[in-house]
């Protein structure tokens, strides 16, 4: 069984002439003893709700679980995987969600698998204290993840797993393929981690280093893992870590061990020996009938689900309000009165005209959504009353020291950006919540990956970034975001929300919640921001990015502004009136949303044959896309101060808006 992954890994990369045989080759047995000896799950029915979770985290091996997909019987066929690597192919170089039935999670960039594992553990941890009952364990399943040195090496292990740690996670069970290699040759002359003291601080279990290429023996420490989750280890719930040494491209004369075996194709010379070394006497993506048939597993993963769905049958008959609601946070849908009562509550902020940051905003938007969606899951990096994620009546996840979790509705991350992020698209990937979590605008630079994962993936992640520009101000150029807004536009399908109000930033939730194929951004203010949405019957134009908030019949002008530079544009708009120019202001609170409307509604909302004049306290290279006659924003690094002078200082202010409107149309400012 092993050495059917060993040969369909290194056919597979052959022919494509590209790819990573080695950890495929190395881990074989390792998956063996996982997928034929405790892996739950169907071929049949790859979205099943009560499945084991499996993450290769070492993302580069894809060959290994691209062969354990083929051979269990996903719809995986070995014409795929003769594609490996090819365009449109369901086996990419890397596991992407969503393209490979089976695939759980999108991997490559190292670190991170382990981070959504750790992710998908905790939303099956939480999912089953919420709805499990006595004789009903409707949610009893592990989270399994493969990694290795360099998925070790990353940052973010660190972060990911220490939370693992503190959250007393006994159904994540990591396989690390100790095999002391990576691209550059032995580890040793830059990664001498003693891994297993390591994990013990982080207060996990630890079991070996053990021989990764003995079958029985890992199967073995999975199970004693197993058993640790239901019966604790020294009285403490914990995840558990399983050290498998192993020889990378093991079953390769020439490169078993080596970092020739990592990232390149044997060469059709070494495959022959390979194959002899292994007594493997078949063609190239041959598989005996008898290997086919023990790697099979639709029979009994029909079973299993069989089991399981009889088990829910009883469930929803005993319990069915928390059976519908199972399956109604399962699928992702919102409750049915989300959108009406929603709307009333934008109503309500329309008329209150509050003056408040958009953080505060946020907070108060919280307050009335929280009790009424269920599944949503909050948290900050260590930033929770700057943030304002919490809200009322939500309580704080805490863990004991044995294990035993308090579940809340709001996470402390701790100072975790990164790790945080991962966790997120880990608890979305594995169904039953909607995360969104918080920290500074400036910090989204530790995330970014994880961010840009969960667009490449199309998750239902909400990242809430406070602190977004110059207004945050004594803090200084540290954490003064002058380039964050414009950079994180421009990662494709990440919905990126900037709102100048108390009415915007509601909009701005409401369209993050419904959305389900993408993360959203929401940019918000330290600093008090004025009320400029009066009429919550522009909810639908809010909706679609950018809009008219005001304009004369025959505007000359028009003002273009997002966030909190939309009331220099009002105040502008204002003065430019009282000197006889007509002037249209739009607010931008999302140019990638705006940027997906059709033409003849932007042209509706930017008429092409107007000027236009950008404001925001931010870079402007962005802005030039819009083609506007001039750009008002900043250019460098900002600096300490209070708020109000740094807008002074760059020149941020209405005046200098009028002034450039004026210059624009030809006119000496008054």
């Amino acid at each position: 069984m092993a050495n059917a992954i060993r040969a369909l890994s290194m056919d597979a990369v052959q022919k494509a002439n590209s790819g990573h045989p080695g950890m495929p080759m190395g881990m074989a047995e390792m998956a063996v003893a996982l997928w034929s000896c405790h892996l739950k799950h169907n071929p049949s029915n790859p979205q099943w709700a009560d499945r084991d979770r499996f993450v290769v985290s070492n993302g580069h091996g894809s060959m290994l679980l691209y062969s354990l997909l083929h051979l269990a019987g996903y719809d995986l066929s070995i014409d795929e995987l003769m594609r490996f690597r090819q365009l449109h192919s369901k086996t990419p170089g890397h596991p992407e969600v969503g393209i490979t039935p089976g695939v759980e999670t999108t991997t490559g960039p190292l670190g991170q698998g382990i981070g959504n594992a750790v992710g998908m553990a905790l939303a099956e941890r939480l999912l089953a204290t919420q709805f499990n009952r006595p004789g009903f364990d409707l949610v009893d399943h592990f989270t399994y993840a493969f990694l290795g040195d360099g998925c070790l090496m990353e940052g973010i292990s660190h972060e990911a797993c220490s939370l693992a740690g503190v959250w007393g996670l006994a159904k994540l069970i990591a396989l690390y393929d100790d095999n002391g290699i990576s691209i550059d040759g032995q580890v040793d002359a830059w990664f001498r981690d003693d891994t297993r003291q390591r994990f013990l601080a982080y207060g996990w279990h630890v079991l070996g280093p053990i021989d990764g290429h003995d079958v029985k023996a890992v199967s073995d420490a999975i199970a004693q893992a197993r058993r640790w989750a239901t019966e604790g280890k020294d009285g403490r719930l914990a995840p558990t870590l399983i050290i498998c040494k192993t020889q990378i491209g093991k079953g390769s004369p020439n490169r078993a061990n080596t970092a020739k075996a990592h990232g390149e194709a044997l060469g059709e010379e070494e495959i022959s020996l390979t194959r002899r070394s292994m007594d493997w006497p078949y063609s190239a993506f041959e598989i005996p009938a008898d290997v086919k048939a023990d790697w099979n597993a639709k029979a009994h993963g029909a079973e299993s689900e069989s089991k399981w769905n009889a088990l829910f049958s009883r469930y929803a008959a005993a319990h069915p309000e928390q059976a519908r609601e199972f399956q109604r946070r399962m699928r992702g849908d919102l409750p049915q009165d989300f959108a009406a009562k929603t709307q009333a509550m934008i109503e309500r902020l329309a008329a209150e005209r509050l003056t408040v940051a958009s953080r505060k905003a946020s907070q108060i938007v919280l307050d009335d959504l929280g009790p009424r969606v269920p599944g949503m899951l909050g948290g900050s990096a260590d930033l929770t009353g700057s943030n304002l994620t919490n809200w009322k009546g939500a309580a704080a996840l805490r863990v004991d020291a044995k294990g035993a979790m308090t579940v809340g509705e709001h996470i402390n991350y701790g100072v975790r950006e990164f790790g945080m992020a991962a966790v997120m698209n880990g608890i979305a990937l594995h169904g039953g919540f909607i995360p969104y979590g918080g920290t500074f605008l400036t910090f989204s630079d530790y995330s970014r990956n994880a961010i840009r994962m969960a667009a490449l993936m199309r998750l239902r992640v909400i990242h809430v970034f406070t602190h977004d520009s110059i207004g945050l101000g004594e803090d200084g150029p540290t954490h003064q975001p002058v380039e964050h807004p414009s950079a994180l536009r421009l990662i494709p399908n990440l919905h990126v929300w900037r709102p100048a109000d108390a009415v915007e930033t509601a909009v701005a939730w409401k369209a993050a919640l419904q959305r389900h194929n993408g993360p959203t951004a929401l940019l918000l203010s330290r600093q008090n921001l004025a009320p400029q949405v009066s009429d919550p019957g522009m909810t639908q134009q809010i909706e679609k990015g950018g809009y008219v908030l005001s304009s004369d019949k025959k505007p000359r002008i028009v003002l273009m502004a997002t966030g909190s530079e939309l009331s220099l544009a009002v105040v502008a708009a204002s003065r430019l009136r009282e000197q006889g120019v007509a002037v249209r202001v739009v607010s931008v609170p999302s140019t990638t949303v705006f940027d997906q409307q059709s033409v003849a509604y932007k042209q509706s909302v930017l008429p092409p044959d107007i000027p236009r004049v950008v404001v925001e306290a931010g870079v402007t290279d962005f802005w030039w896309k819009y083609q506007p006659a001039a750009v008002l924003g900043l250019d460098r690094y900002g600096e300490s101060a209070p708020a109000g002078e740094l807008f002074q200082y760059f020149r941020i202010t209405a005046d200098e808006l009028v002034a450039t409107a004026q210059a624009v149309l030809g006119r000496p400012s008054r």
